[in-house]
């Protein structure tokens, strides 16, 4: 028998096997969720620059450019 000197042993286990399953939880949630763009996020990009030419704050000229570089 080992007597006392293991009983921590179990409970710090137990926390250590439920942080690896959130982990691989988070981790499969975030592979599956939703399609993701291949440009790495030019998405959000393009709707702030859509915004800001509709609010006025840039001409259709600057607007045109920046989309270009946006989606080279």
């Amino acid at each position: 028998m080992m007597g006392w000197g293991g009983w921590w042993f179990g409970p710090v286990m137990m926390l250590v096997v439920l942080a690896v399953l959130v982990l691989a939880i988070i981790g499969l949630w975030r592979l599956f969720s939703g399609p993701r763009s291949a440009s790495g996020g030019s998405d959000a990009s393009l709707e702030i620059l859509r915004e800001r030419f509709a609010r006025g704050e840039i001409d259709e000229q600057e607007f045109e450019a920046r989309k270009k570089a946006l989606t080279r």
